[in-house]
This record gives structure tokens, sequence and C-alpha cells, in this order.
């Protein structure tokens, strides 16, 4: 089954935080936190691993993360069968939201509810991790002590600032995703690979591109995407939109989108609600150039016969915007030594080339191939990437992501310049 890159990515889920939401726009980069002191058997130090194993031994972890794909439940379900081997028992608790477990781990603070948690572990990022962590609802540090956090990059930006926000350890990677655009090949031999020689292109090719209406997570990613490639400033993107030049930062990105709204196809009078559509419209040859935050969406869709064999992936020049998801610890979780042992099966060699393989699902591996042994690295060399995916190696560094705080500025913004339904 296909990935779909907004459950991936904690921004697109948190579209309504509940009574989160206030908190979640004002969270900050540098907001300190203190780890939770509940007990001693509920504090395991990760720098003691073999402690970690025996205190997490007979636990239930309760995981809840998102359950809207059959191949990423089956995925969770296989790193369950890992973590009973170590003596966890892992319970996914599925969620159509991951601000639902926002709201939870929330509600028991406010109930005063500081140990026995309901939930153990959580997947998320970007707005979601800024929230609880703001709030001083994240147990920690404990993630860069993992014994497979050393199999990791340690300068890789996107795995120590979540969406511009230091993790400071408060959560652990365990799958990379990252922007890709697509082509036919056979219609479009040599595609654009910067956003101004995109709207040379459309400007040439008139009704032959579009990208989804915001809010739509792809679409608001192709807005990040240009704003990154046009800004004058990229350490501003870094802060709270609050606290940047909006209107200078962004300027180049409304003259841009200006100049190329006309060119779009339908004449910008109408946007597909999705990237699923995008297919369908290549398919139907009425666009040329199609977009996904997955690396394996063409050839996926080459697999279902949505898409010509021809399609190729392509990556801007500069590189596209990507990022890590994560799994973090609440404050009051009732096995955290648990949480710990499953969070660190995620990072093994064996599961992140599993979670690799398109077969499987496709999502890109956090760990640092050129640091593995040939042993560890073997199972990599062996996934059969699809015609249209490009390699981890072709996919270069992924451009950090500006302050979640940008994106619902952006998309309001769209929405009063140029928003329309289809």
């Amino acid at each position: 089954m296909t990935f779909k890159a907004p459950p991936l990515i904690a921004l697109a889920l948190a579209a309504s935080l509940g009574p989160v939401q206030a908190f979640a726009q004002t969270a900050t980069q540098d907001t300190p936190q203190t780890p939770a002191q509940t007990g001693d058997r509920n504090t395991p130090d990760p720098a003691d691993w073999p402690a970690v194993l025996a205190e997490a031994e007979g636990e239930t972890v309760y995981w809840n993360a998102w359950g809207g794909s059959d191949s990423v439940n089956a995925f969770i379900d296989w790193i369950g069968d890992k973590a009973a081997e170590q003596g966890v028992t892992l319970e996914h608790v599925k969620l159509s939201d991951t601000a639902e477990a926002v709201s939870r781990v929330l509600a028991e603070k406010t109930a005063g509810r500081d140990s026995g948690g309901g939930i153990d572990l959580v997947w998320i990022n970007g707005e979601n991790f800024a929230a609880m962590k703001d709030e001083g609802l994240l147990f920690g540090p404990w993630a860069e002590e993992l014994p497979n956090r050393a199999l990791t990059n340690p300068s890789n930006a996107a795995l120590t600032a979540d969406f511009t926000v230091p993790t400071e350890g408060y959560e652990s990677p365990w799958g990379m995703a990252q922007l890709v655009f697509f082509h036919d090949s056979a219609r479009l031999a040599e595609p654009p690979r910067s956003m101004a020689t995109l709207l040379a292109w459309a400007q040439a090719n008139p009704g032959r591109f579009t990208y989804p209406q915001p809010p739509d997570f792809i679409g608001s990613t192709f807005l990040k995407q240009a704003l990154i490639e046009f800004s004058p400033d990229m350490i501003a993107l870094e802060s709270p939109v609050d606290a940047a030049d909006y209107e200078a930062t962004t300027a180049p990105l409304w003259a841009f989108l200006d100049e190329l709204t006309p060119q779009l196809w339908r004449e910008g009078r109408a946007y597909p609600q999705s990237s699923a559509r995008l297919i369908q419209l290549m398919a139907d040859n009425e666009i040329d150039i199609g977009m996904e935050f997955n690396p394996n969406a063409a050839s996926n869709a080459i697999a279902n016969g949505q898409l010509p064999d021809s399609v190729r992936s392509y990556i801007h020049d500069g590189g596209t915007i990507g990022n890590a998801s994560f799994v973090a610890i609440p404050f009051n979780a009732n096995a955290k030594a648990g949480a710990m042992v499953v969070a660190d099966i995620l990072l093994s060699p064996e599961a992140q080339a599993r979670m690799a393989d398109p077969a499987v699902w496709g999502l890109g591996t956090v760990l640092d191939l050129e640091a593995l042994s040939p042993e560890q690295k073997a199972p990599f060399d062996e996934i059969a990437f699809g015609p249209a995916t490009l390699e981890p190696s072709e996919m270069g560094t992924p451009l950090p992501e500006p302050h979640p705080s940008w994106m619902v500025r952006l998309e309001e913004d769209w929405t009063s310049r140029y928003g329309v339904a289809e």
C-alpha cells in the first residue's frame, strides 16, 4: 500500500489540535525541560542499558501511532514481535490524529496524573512535538543515549532539530521522508530543477503544472519549498513567524506565485485536493509534473498501473524539504524502559532496512549507511527499489523545515490570495 505522507508528518495530523492549539503555535526553540521524577523504577537511565533491559522485561508498551495504513500497521506488528523477544509487549493504539495523544497527555497532567499514564510512546514530530515540549509533557532526555543511536550521523540536522525545534534527547528518530517531484520522461525529457526554472517552464507550457490546494500537506510543502528557494533570509525561517520580518521574507514567494498562478492547470482557478489527484491528472495527460513526500510514490503508481513505466523521480538541484519522524515518551508514561527498548529496536539496522524496503513500507532510513559494518549494511544493499525511486545517495541532504508557525501563516495568506476549491 502506498504510504501517505500527511499521516507521517504530524503537522498535517495536527490541523485541529483542540486544547493544545494555543500553546502549539507559541512553542519556542529553547524551552527548558526537566526530566520527570516519578520514582526510581519509573526513571530508567538509558546510559545503563542492561538495567533498562532488565526493567523493561514484562512491561507492556502502549504506542500511540497513526493507524491508517495496512503496510505501516504490519510493520509496527513486526516491531512488536521483535520487542517480544526482549520480554516487552507492544500494543499499537491506532490514531487518526496525533493530536488525540497530545490532548490525552495534557489532560492527564492537568488532572495531576504524574505517573501511570495511559500512553508510553507516541509517534510524533513538528508542531505536536513543539507543543508537548513547551508544556513539559515529555520525559527525558533519553534518546541520544540509546545504543543504536550511534549508528546515525550526529551532524544530520534533521535528527537533532524537529522543524527547527531542538530535540535535545526528548524524542528518538526512526524514519525520514523528503519531497520528490516526478515526470513522464516520454513527454518531458528534462524537468525543471528549481522553482525559478519551473516558472519559466510553466510560462512556456501553460496549464501543464499544478499543486495540491493548501492546507493539503503536499500543497503546503510546495509553498515552503518555494519560500526556502526564494527567501532572502534563511535564518528568519528558523524562528517563530511572529518574531521574523514576515513581509520581507515572503515577498519573493508571493511574487513567484503571482506569476505562476495564471500558468497553472485550469489557470489557477481550481486546484487538486491531494497528491493522489496529481497522479490521476498525470495519468490523464493533463499535467506533466507530480510531487509527493514519499520517494517511492511514483514507483508505487507504476506498479499499480496508474502511471507508465517511463515516469521518473527527481529533486531540485538545491535540495528539497525533508524531515524525520520521531517517537517520544510522555512525562508520566508507565513503561518508560519498555518504550526505550522499542525506540532502540526501531533504530536497529534490521528494522531500518525492513522499513526502507518498498515491498514493506518504503520509508527512508535515519541511519548513516556509511557508518555501518558490511554485515549491518547488507540488508540495505538487497533492497529492490522501483524504477522511479531515487536511491538514498541520490536524495542528497534534505533541506530543513521552517519553524512550525510559518506553515500556519503561509496557509492563511495563500488562502486569502489564491484560495479556491475544485
